[in-house]
């Protein structure tokens, strides 16, 4: 009788895997994915390079997420480590721009902690996994915001440039969070794909 029901039970988690994390063909790959997103445009135009590769995987799809918002991160990190460098702001502006680089370093380090989670997922302990992926990305949102909120001279083009850049980051972290939680609703079964 145990066996039947583990049987049973085998056949119904492969029949919710493969109606969850099965492809569907097409371009649709990462509109499919995105619409769990809250800046939809900006998730698909960021991730369609991965659509031919993540399908419909959600664990793919997450790390994508993740790892596009690193280079951003980055990105904009440098464009103010440039702009610390030459002395652009003074007084409590160039305090503004320092501390707006710790907290996209730390951004960056949580981003980093979720990516890495996120390439050794294991269905044993991918409950706890999926709850520190959670609570890295949304520190790094903290860290995002915490860095707006500092940049006070918005008049400056410069410096409005550098607010788009890390709203854009935020938007893009947002993005990675969303698609981290969809992982974590379809559950471990879907690892198999990965």
């Amino acid at each position: 009788m145990t066996w039947k029901f583990m049987l049973v039970l085998a056949w119904l988690t492969t029949l919710i895997c493969s109606t969850t994390c099965s492809s569907r063909g097409g371009g649709s790959y990462v509109r499919d994915a995105c619409r769990v997103t809250r800046y939809q445009d900006l998730c698909i135009h960021s991730l369609a390079s991965f659509s031919s590769t993540a399908k419909d995987n959600p664990s793919k799809w997450a790390r994508a997420a993740v790892s596009v918002t690193i280079s951003q991160a980055k990105s904009v990190t440098q464009s103010l480590l440039e702009l610390r460098k030459h002395n652009f702001l003074k007084g409590r502006g160039r305090i503004a721009i320092l501390d707006c680089v710790d907290c996209l370093q730390d951004a960056l380090d949580n981003l980093h902690n979720s990516l890495g989670v996120l390439r050794k997922l294991s269905s044993q302990t991918f409950n706890d996994q999926m709850g520190d992926v959670t609570t890295w990305l949304s520190t790094a949102l903290t860290d995002e915001d915490t860095c707006l909120d500092g940049l006070e001279d918005k008049k400056r083009k410069q410096v409005k440039l550098l607010l788009n850049r890390v709203t854009n980051v935020s938007y893009m972290t947002s993005n990675a969070l969303a698609l981290v939680n969809k992982l974590a609703t379809n559950g471990p079964q879907c690892l198999e794909n990965s």
